[in-house]
């Protein structure tokens, strides 16, 4: 029974963390909107667009890493220093959902 309520309790956790480290650019449902995204040259990516295809390792690298790393927007900070892998990791797991969208 605890082991079924991890994986909705991962889930929250994500959430709390997109909206905390991500939303502010990538706005609510990923779409690149976020209110600091008007500022941002380029604009923060659309999950729906971008991430169709990719492995879930490339994105975990991209938000542990950050966009300079991967020839992307330098202005996409890394957060392997904040988070730990598990968090990387449900992070990927939430984003990829926005691509399905």
């Amino acid at each position: 029974l605890i082991h079924s309520a991890a994986p909705a309790a991962d889930a929250q956790d994500a959430k709390q963390l997109y909206e905390k480290s991500c939303n502010s650019c990538h706005g609510p449902s990923g779409k690149g909107d976020g209110p600091a995204s008007k500022m941002l040259k380029p604009p923060a990516a659309d999950f729906g667009t971008v991430l169709k295809g990719k492995a879930d390792a490339d994105i975990a690298k991209i938000i542990k890493e950050g966009g300079k790393a991967l020839g992307k927007s330098p202005l996409m900070p890394a957060f392997g220093s904040k988070l730990s892998d598990e968090q990387i990791n449900s992070l990927v797991q939430l984003v990829k959902g926005f691509s399905s969208k």
